[in-house]
């Protein structure tokens, strides 16, 4: 379970801030310095994902900025789950579908977490969607 919580959000972050941790290396920032560089480069860009799903309100956007951290959440999920199940399941094909119900679950916690971590805007208006449905309950109270 510890893996599919840390895999949910680190697919890009990871990515980011090994890339930039090497690069940080490579230009002689020691390891200390690359280090820094990295943690601060993959905290960066997972305040950049919930900031951008968060800020953007047409659906088919949040889902796709969510769809670039599910995916590499799901591919861990699958090598997560495959090497516990090449511990306890001899047979190679249930090895598989163990690890594909792995991947599925990581990817599926993943994308809930991003996109339907801020809910929809509920309109214009201050208390938009605190409103009545019943027409003589809002004619009552507006008068």
């Amino acid at each position: 379970m510890l893996a599919v919580v840390c895999g949910c959000g680190a697919g890009p972050t990871a990515f980011v801030g090994v890339t930039a941790g090497m690069a940080a290396y490579d230009s002689g920032a020691g390891e200390i310095g690359a280090i820094f560089v990295g943690l601060i480069a993959g905290a960066f860009t997972l305040a950049a994902g919930q900031i951008a799903v968060a800020a953007f309100h047409s659906p088919l956007i949040r889902n796709a900025i969510a769809l670039l951290f599910a995916v590499p959440a799901a591919i861990a999920g699958y090598d997560a789950a495959l090497g516990l199940a090449q511990l306890g399941v001899p047979s190679g094909p249930w090895q598989r579908v163990f690890a594909l119900i792995g991947a599925i679950a990581a990817g599926i916690t993943a994308w809930t977490r991003l996109a339907l971590s801020s809910p929809p805007d509920t309109g214009a208006g201050e208390g938009a969607g605190l409103r009545s449905p019943f027409p003589a309950a809002s004619a009552a109270t507006d008068s």
